[in-house]
Parts: structure tokens; sequence; C-alpha cells
């Protein structure tokens, strides 16, 4: 079960360093490190994660011999769609591999940690919940959003019950469940992409999770990694 044991920072660094270091010492499967505020929250890609004092749910689980691991970014991408729709009147999207976006602007980062040898992984979510939109950082208006900006009224404490109650339905789900549900949400499917020096339009994902893309040259599966939207002008 996710949630016990549970150990909560009225400050900390970062909660996915401190789920690690208990998965080090042999936490058992589903504890969960909560915090009020973070000073150094990483995103994927080396990015900060960000939030007002209060104002979000910034959580760790401890993961241990799951049969995939490679579906734990997905999973916890469905867990937090189940969450936010719980507390607000919103249809979540997800834009690959596991940002969950409300219109086009991002509600939650994951970002998945881990020791496969060891059998363990820990799985880092920032959920935006009462956030003003004056709130977040100038550069981040106009692509970020809160479940409170999306008209939603729940609390701190309620958002993260919503989000234990999806982690535990999907992070063990048959990864043929999980790729179903999170094909539902695909918010690139159709649309042109672009990565590093290539771009191609979004196809889906394979089984594994990869995101396929069909360019001119045919199709390829890309790993986790960072895409975009073209910019139209």
């Amino acid at each position: 079960m996710i949630g016990s044991p549970r150990v909560h920072h009225r400050l900390t660094d970062s909660t996915n360093q401190r789920a690690k270091e208990l998965a080090d010492r042999g936490a058992p499967h589903g504890t969960v490190v909560t915090a009020g505020e973070q000073t150094a929250g990483r995103g994927r890609q080396g990015r900060s994660w960000v939030a007002p004092p209060g104002a979000a749910v910034l959580m760790s689980a401890v993961m241990r011999d799951l049969d995939s691991m490679s579906m734990l970014p997905l999973g916890a991408a469905l867990a937090v769609c189940d969450a936010a729709e719980a507390c607000a009147p919103v249809r979540c999207a997800i834009k690959w591999p596991n940002d969950v976006w409300i219109e086009g602007r991002k509600l939650s980062g994951i970002l998945v940690e881990g020791r496969p040898a060891a059998g363990w992984a820990v799985v880092g979510i920032g959920l935006n919940v009462l956030t003003r939109e004056d709130e977040f950082p100038p550069e981040l208006r106009e692509t970020a959003t809160s479940l409170a900006a999306a008209g939603g009224d729940a609390g701190v404490g309620e958002a993260l019950d919503a989000l234990v109650a999806g982690l535990d339905r999907w992070l063990d789900a048959p990864a043929a469940e999980i790729l179903g549900a999170w094909r539902e949400r695909d918010a690139l499917h159709g649309r042109t992409i672009r990565w590093g020096d290539g771009e191609g339009v979004a196809a889906g994902i394979d089984d594994s999770g990869s995101l396929l893309v069909d360019t001119d040259a045919g199709r390829l599966a890309l790993g986790a990694g960072e895409v975009h939207l073209r910019r139209i002008v």
C-alpha cells in the first residue's frame, strides 16, 4: 500500500533525496516522503521544481520489486490525472512521457530515480494545487497551472489523498492497462514535434513506452528525453 509509513518535513531540500536515503536503508515498498516546502526540488532534464510554501503536493514514494519498473513514469502520470480530475473540473492530458497538462499548461512534474539492480525506485511528484497565476515565476505564467487556477477548490491534503489513491491504483497495474489508459490521454499524438536536430509527427507510444515519431526517413522510437511542440509562426 502506498502512503505507509509516511515521513513529513516542513522544509527539506528534496523529497526524492530523502526517499532515496530511506530506500538505501531498507524502507519498505510504499514509504512516502512529503514536504511543505523544498529548497532544491528537481524535475526532469536537471530542471528545478519551484512551488510557494504550502501550495503544492511535494511527495516521493519508494517502490520495490515491481514487475515492470519501466512503466513507473507512465503509471505515475495516470495517477496524477486521476487525482486532478477528482479535485477539479478538468480533463488532463499527458505530454510524453509524464508531464500532466490541463489545456496545454503544465500541472505536474514527475521524476523517477532509483537502483533497478537493488530492486527499488523512487517516484517524485510535484503537483500544483493552490498556486495563483501571479505566483508562478514570470517565465512560467503562460505555461504552468494549478488545480486552483483551473477552478478546483481542494486543499493540499485532499489532493495528496487523491494522489496516493491514484498511485495505489496505477503503479503496479498490468502494463497493458497502463499503456491503454496513457494512450487515451496522449497530448502529442498527431502533432509536429522536434527534438535535438530532428522533427516529425508524434504517432503514439510503443509497448515499452517509447515515443513513436513519423519522419521523412520513416518511423522512429525515441527513449525518454526532451521533445517540444513545433512553434507555428
